[in-house]
């Protein structure tokens, strides 16, 4: 007999992070390339939410969401120097050669790096990874094998994603760069970080 989930699982809470996570995730996508608004996951029903308008032209090369059953605390925040992470689970992008036409799927992805970001003092680290089976960016497995020309979009999507008209200063910094080893690291400490939250 067949089983039919008749509910939606949380995107969070009710979806594991994948048998063979860290070395191969899965991944909730909330934010497509052509997306003029930033959508994030409203923790509370698990449906996505309108977080703000996009403010100036730079767009995200890349598909971007998170790791469910992970959360950037105090662990993760503690591997970058920091007393607090950002309360929310851990931050993914996708590089793909594919386009997809918008977020809430799920896919899954190999982590090749991250970056250290620190927004406000706390962690909001950020892990780069791979489309499974992409045929351009597939067989990549470290930071190293991303073009300096990508790498740098990257970083100035994020440097600059939270400025605000008017204001000079960004609110966020990348503290540093790192590789696969390191991003399997963060995501194993995420998702010790995430069974402490829901111990509590």
């Amino acid at each position: 007999m067949m089983y039919i989930q008749k509910e939606k699982s949380h995107p969070w809470h009710g979806i594991s992070p994948g048998e063979n996570a860290p070395e191969i995730v899965t991944t909730f996508i909330e934010i497509v390339p052509s997306d003029t608004v930033k959508y994030e996951i409203d923790k509370q029903s698990g449906y996505l939410k309108v977080d703000r308008p996009q403010l100036f032209s730079n767009v995200l090369p890349a598909l971007y969401g998170f790791i469910p059953q992970t959360y950037c605390g105090v662990g993760v925040a503690a591997m970058g120097g920091l007393t607090k992470g950002d309360g929310d689970p851990l931050d993914i992008c996708v590089l793909s050669e594919h386009r997809l036409t918008h977020g809430d799927v799920l896919l899954r992805a190999i982590p090749i790096g991250g970056f250290r970001l620190i927004d406000k003092e706390e962690a909001d680290d950020k892990i780069i990874a791979v489309l499974v089976n992409d045929a351009a960016y597939g067989a990549w497995r470290n930071l190293s094998d991303c073009p300096p020309a990508l790498l740098a979009r990257l970083r100035h999507y994020f440097l600059t994603y939270k400025s605000i008209p008017g204001v000079n200063a960004s609110p966020c910094v990348i503290a540093a760069e790192y590789d696969s080893e390191m991003a399997r690291a963060t995501i194993r400490q995420s998702m010790r970080d995430y069974q402490d939250l829901i111990k509590s």
